[in-house]
């Protein structure tokens, strides 16, 4: 029998949700199962793995073929290097403590490595949030000063208006020359 180390997807339409599973290669995707070892969720941003390290060794030691994505889950957790460094050890190329020693090391970056892009996703996200609120008051002061336009009353153009007018009535008022061009000379009414 092929035993095959599989996806098996659940969850809703656009969302999936995976068991990661150990079946016969001739059973279906979501079908009979001989063991689950874990499960993935890509909807989250890392994507989400919860593996049992220990089973999937085991069942990789004992011939199981991985699928190409649980390849690559494996590998992101690091279950297949460290089944390569225990068959260096097998092999006699180091001790186990070396082996030891090397993983812990891998381990360490990539926790590293994940941390870090977490931690640059929170700071995109509050830098995001901060721009978002910066062009909402940006907005929202726009928006007061065209409400404050259009409520001001149109009054202090009036009084000006009205100056204008009285300054002319009272030059009307005033004596004006009156230029008599038949005799060419300047002569002044009186009203």
């Amino acid at each position: 029998m092929a035993v095959k180390i599989r996806l098996q997807r659940h969850g809703k339409k656009g969302k999936p949700f995976y068991h990661v599973v150990v079946a016969d290669s001739r059973a279906p995707r979501d079908g009979k199962f001989i063991e689950r070892i874990g499960s993935y969720n890509p909807n989250t941003n890392p994507a989400t793995i919860d593996l049992n390290f220990d089973k999937a060794l085991d069942w990789l030691d004992k011939g199981a073929q991985p699928t190409d994505t649980t390849r690559t889950i494996l590998s992101h957790k690091g279950v297949l290097y460290k089944k390569h460094l225990l068959g260096g050890v097998k092999k006699g190329a180091f001790d186990e403590a070396t082996a030891d020693a090397k993983f812990e090391e891998w381990l360490k970056g990539k926790e590293a490595k994940i941390q870090g892009k977490m931690d640059n996703l929170a700071q995109s996200k509050e830098e995001a949030r901060k721009a978002a609120l910066a062009a909402e008051a940006k907005k929202k002061a726009e928006i007061a000063a065209a409400v404050q336009a259009k409520n001001t009353p149109p009054a202090e153009e009036a009084p000006e208006a009205e100056a204008t007018t009285e300054g002319t009535a009272d030059v009307s008022a005033e004596e004006t020359p009156v230029t008599d061009t038949s005799a060419g000379e300047e002569t002044k009414i009186e009203e």
